[in-house]
């Protein structure tokens, strides 16, 4: 019985009873300057970097986006063997349709009976004449017939599913009369979606007539990075562009960007031939990307939790601070750490006298 009743206290006291850790404070103005720095480090990691810098309050979601372009200009060309030719859209944006998408043609306007004329220059100081002593007779400014000065409309739609978020770079207080003659500044007109190719190649630091002769590659880049949290109006894409090819003039070897197309026609025999061209040209690729975030408590809460469980390593180091460096160590030991021997253990001491 003596041992049943035994069993039963030592039951009971494991059912209602309450276990705390024993705290220790020590009065020592190095550790307390170690503990409060600590303290003070992570507290400032969770608010300023995580909270603030990192937006870690925020749930985030990825852009997904669809680009179409649409160049506009007219050159004229001289090309051996073929002599001077006037050149639109049709001719020198090939192929016509991009990579990574299909078209498939549901209407179409024919014109027939084309033909091919020159066009007037683009006015500059040395094809504008006032008199016929400043003109040359037959001068034609090579300049004033590039393709440095066509422009490109580039429409861009983007989501975030997510936060059933959509807009355009087409911006809500842009309409037809400010698209009609609008182009892209930075400082001055950063919201207009109509770029000349001369500037975006200028933006992306190289001089579009060197380029033009052996091609290139040119990124342009859309950045849709929003804080939803802010007004809608201030989630606007903000461009920039670079050079995507490799230039190193150390490497001659397959540089620039050429391809090869053919024009076929019928001769006096009714016999099929081509024409074989190897054409140089400069390839703009647009590149959108960007993320968007907004609040939610999710991971507000698991960021500063996270942050949060550094402070449990600022009583570790200033035990190993306390145990290991001050003058006080020993006496510091005596009280942190309380050792048992099984030996000296006995029933009247840890139950009392039955």
């Amino acid at each position: 019985m003596a041992a049943g009743k035994g069993c039963c206290n030592a039951l009971g006291r494991c059912i209602f009873e309450y276990e705390t850790p024993k705290v220790l404070v020590i009065q020592n103005k190095t550790v307390g300057i170690i503990n409060r720095l600590i303290q003070a480090s992570i507290v400032g990691y969770v608010i300023g970097y995580v909270c603030v810098i990192q937006q870690g309050y925020q749930d985030t979601d990825s852009v997904i986006s669809s680009v179409t372009t649409k160049v506009k200009g007219n050159a004229l060309a001289n090309i051996p063997d073929l002599g001077v030719q006037a050149w639109d859209v049709v001719d020198y944006i090939i192929p016509p349709q991009a990579q990574n998408s299909f078209f498939l043609l549901t209407n179409l306007i024919v014109t027939q009976n084309q033909t091919q004329s020159t066009c007037a220059e683009l006015p500059s100081p040395s094809t504008i004449c006032t008199s016929d002593s400043n003109c040359t007779a037959g001068f034609s400014n090579v300049h004033g017939n590039d393709a440095e000065e066509f422009t490109v409309l580039i429409k861009n739609s983007i989501q975030y599913p997510k936060f059933n978020f959509n807009k355009r770079n087409i911006l809500p207080h842009i309409n037809s009369s400010y698209l009609k003659g609008c182009i892209f500044h930075r400082q001055t007109d950063p919201d207009c979606p109509i770029f000349r190719l001369k500037d975006i190649v200028v933006g992306a630091n190289e001089d579009f007539q060197a380029m033009a002769v052996y091609g290139g590659v040119i990124g342009i880049l859309i950045d849709w990075s929003c804080d939803l949290d802010m007004s809608e109006n201030k989630c606007v894409p903000k461009y920039s562009f670079r050079r995507l090819d490799n230039k190193s003039p150390n490497n001659n070897v397959a540089r620039g960007y050429n391809f090869r197309f053919a024009k076929y026609y019928k001769d006096c025999d009714d016999m099929d031939q081509r024409t074989l061209i190897k054409g140089y040209g400069i390839r703009f690729d647009v590149i959108v990307f960007g993320q968007a975030g907004k609040f939610n408590l999710v991971p507000t809460l698991v960021n500063i939790g996270a942050g949060m469980s550094f402070l449990s390593l600022v009583n570790a180091v200033c035990d190993w601070v306390a145990l290991t460096f001050l003058k006080k160590r020993n006496y510091y030991s005596k009280h942190k750490y309380i050792h048992l021997d099984e030996n000296d253990d006995t029933e009247e001491t840890m139950y009392g006298t039955q």
